[in-house]
């Protein structure tokens, strides 16, 4: 079979190649060492960025206080629309579920001890003091915050957070804090909002599986919850929906102009901000383990 003579240039470099030669690494014993160095940096990066957006802030509201009329009202309104009021079916269903939840399993234990009445006790405590702020921070971790670094990741990827600046207008007043104001807002609405829907499930199914009236179990749990437990889970979810903010902003302003960097951010964007959200409740509980807890 002969070649044509066009083919024989590629056959002729095909006998002139030859495998690349493949340096075997040594071992390096410090490389653990360095993976670890690395990690911290990456780390004290992070917590540098996030506390640049924490400080500026607070100036940037200060300057809202003084100037009203310049302020994003437009911006903040919206936000507290897409991240609180979109928000009332999916945290109302899982708070049901959860309450729904608990109650039965309790019930189970209660029952066998002989002390019914105790389940308000543990729904009341359960739901209004943790559950009910850790769950509607996870939602809005996974729903909203997501939902603003890949917003901030595509005025990224097309330029328009560059284009901001030269145009004279700080980021920071018109994208960040109008999210953080609307969390700030609406998590703690969303807070009272799951816990509420909780309970009343918690108190159906109690009744389904202890015999317990809606009337009674709603009559017994003030007695049994301290006033104190609804504010500590209000002024949880505020600090949840601020931190879930400028986590989310932090690494949207992080995000390359490329799609891959895109779906990078927003995934470590909710990890990070669940995690936060983690240590900032185990915070709380540590200062206030002995506020609101009647041993009576």
């Amino acid at each position: 079979m002969q070649l044509r003579p066009e083919h024989d240039i590629f056959f002729a470099n095909l006998e002139s190649a030859h495998a690349p030669h493949v340096e075997s690494r040594r071992f390096d014993p410090l490389a653990p060492v360095r993976a670890i160095g690395l990690v911290a940096l990456l780390l004290l990066d992070h917590l540098i960025g996030i506390l640049h957006l924490f400080g500026q802030t607070p100036l940037d509201s200060l300057d809202l206080l003084r100037h009203p009329s310049r302020g994003p009202w437009r911006e903040i309104s919206a936000s507290i629309y897409r991240s609180g009021t979109e928000a009332l079916g999916i945290t109302a269903a899982v708070g049901c579920l959860i309450g729904v939840t608990l109650s039965y399993l309790s019930s189970e234990q209660l029952r066998s001890f002989g002390a019914d009445t105790f389940i308000v006790n543990i729904l009341g405590l359960g739901i209004v003091r943790e559950l009910g702020p850790m769950i509607c921070a996870v939602l809005v971790a996974g729903r909203s915050g997501s939902a603003i670094t890949a917003q901030l990741g595509v005025m990224r990827v097309t330029e328009e957070l560059d284009a901001l600046p030269v145009m004279g207008i700080p980021y920071t007043v018109r994208l960040i804090l109008p999210k953080v104001i609307a969390l700030a807002v609406a998590v703690p609405l969303l807070v009272l909002w799951t816990s509420a829907v909780a309970l009343i499930g918690g108190a159906f199914s109690a009744q389904l599986q202890l015999g317990m009236s809606m009337t009674q179990f709603m009559l017994g749990l003030p007695a049994a919850v301290p006033t104190i437990n609804l504010w500590l889970g209000v002024g949880k979810g505020v600090v949840f929906g601020a931190l879930i903010a400028l986590v989310a902003c932090h690494f949207g302003l992080r995000i390359q102009p490329n799609t891959e960097s895109l779906g990078a951010g927003t995934t470590r964007s909710v990890v990070t901000s669940i995690t936060v959200v983690i240590l900032a409740d185990a915070v709380f509980a540590i200062i206030y383990f002995d506020v609101g807890i009647s041993l009576t």
